[in-house]
């Protein structure tokens, strides 16, 4: 066996014994017993607190991608911090049961995260307790994430003045309300601020920081593990590759919701 695939083969197994998918009696983000996991570096291996925030109305997938992509990391814990222990319910319906609260939520996070959303955006946008619980951790945090409108979140939060970042393509020009600079991208890398574009995005900022907190290798294995190679059946996922007809009637379904996104952020931006 050359050392090539020996390597892989390791990086192989410390993302299975990572992978919620198998059946793990040991403690959580330990490897299973006689998995032959003592001899993997220590860099395949962490310790990170992540934050995950849900508020009612969220996007389910906006959450759900990051997550598995987050769970993935040997070794670290994936908080779902709400205001209380209540499930909370995205916009279609999907319910979450928080794991934490924003009282008891870890102090020191490694990763902060926010999901995106349609009218349970606005609303979190003017939400006093989580906007001060989002500044507040946000302050310490090594990486500061979102996807989606999530990042109107962060700005209403303070937290994207004088970044650069992305969000969903029909809300990215309101990003210059919360003093970020917009930019039209997959995925942004700010210094320690990363910003997703419309949900999908979320797999995409997911596998990003696998990589960054673990190596190429290990992301990789992570990336074959749950098969993300898209092959959409329609090239309308982009605005650059969307029928015009198609992006016009999008675009235009959110001029209401650009306009109580951006006023959000200037009252804000004065207070």
């Amino acid at each position: 066996m050359t050392n090539e695939r020996r390597d892989f083969l390791r990086v192989a197994a410390a993302v299975l014994a990572a992978s919620p998918w198998l059946a793990n009696d040991a403690a959580p983000g330990q490897p299973a017993a006689g998995s032959g996991m003592d001899a993997l570096p220590p860099g395949w291996t962490g310790n990170e607190q992540v934050g995950m925030v849900l508020y009612p109305g969220f996007t389910a997938l906006d959450v759900a991608g990051p997550h598995h992509m987050f769970a993935s990391l040997m070794g670290s814990t994936v908080h779902q911090i709400a205001k209380t222990m209540s499930p909370v319910t995205s916009e279609n319906r999907l319910t979450i049961v928080p794991t934490t609260t924003f009282a008891q939520a870890p102090r020191d996070l490694d990763i902060l995260f926010v999901p995106g959303g349609g009218d349970g955006t606005l609303a979190a946008m003017q939400d006093t307790e989580l906007l001060a619980f989002l500044a507040d951790r946000g302050s310490r945090a090594k990486w500061v994430t979102s996807v989606c409108t999530g990042s109107l979140v962060l700005g209403a939060a303070g937290l994207l003045k004088g970044y650069k970042a992305t969000s969903h393509w029909v809300t990215l020009p309101v990003l210059k309300d919360a003093g970020a600079t917009p930019v039209e991208a997959r995925v942004v890398r700010d210094r320690n601020r990363i910003t997703g574009a419309g949900v999908s995005a979320g797999l995409d900022l997911g596998l990003m920081l696998v990589g960054m907190l673990r190596d190429r290798e290990y992301a990789e294995a992570v990336q074959l593990l749950c098969e993300y190679a898209p092959e959409p059946p329609f090239h309308a996922g982009s605005p650059r590759t969307a029928p015009l007809k198609v992006k016009a009637m999008v675009a235009d379904m959110f001029v209401d919701y650009n306009r109580a996104a951006s006023s959000a952020l200037q009252k804000k931006g004065k207070s």
